[in-house]
């Protein structure tokens, strides 16, 4: 299972108008540990970035899974109560999961997160889908 870290990378950037404006951009890196973290999305970063820069803070996610489109350019946090029953008490239980959805809108990313969902065995519900500030996402290069 991946671990999913945040991390805002701090730079100038220009502008449009020609105007540098220093910015703060959160993205996502599949690591195992802060370094390995840090030390990716510096790697990531490289192309896209001349002059100063900071990694200005890095955090763990709680993300479980990411659903990936090609043709999306946002990143939707789609929050999943999975429903389980208590075989003792014979209650319903909800276990909240955290899923990252890549979309063009919101109705994209509901689309695709059912589509992620085929197959699944156990009854969920969705309790949100927001849309995250997120810039990218760079899942580890394996190969």
């Amino acid at each position: 299972m991946a671990l999913w870290f945040e991390c805002k990378v701090r730079y100038d950037k220009m502008q449009e108008n020609g105007m540098v404006k220093k910015i703060n951009e959160p993205y996502l890196v599949d690591a195992l540990t802060f370094t390995e973290a840090e030390a990716r999305i510096v790697e990531e970063m490289k192309p896209f970035i001349s002059g100063e820069y900071s990694i200005s803070s890095e955090k763990k996610t709680k993300i479980s899974e990411i659903f990936f489109n090609e043709g999306g350019d946002r990143y939707y946090l789609v929050k999943v109560n999975f429903i389980t029953l208590d075989e003792k008490s014979g209650a319903e239980k909800k276990t909240a999961t955290l899923i990252l959805v890549q979309a063009s809108d919101f109705e994209d990313a509901l689309k695709n997160f059912l589509e992620g969902m085929k197959g699944t065995m156990g009854d969920f519900e969705i309790a949100s889908i927001v849309e995250t500030p997120l810039m990218d996402v760079f899942p580890a290069n394996l190969g």
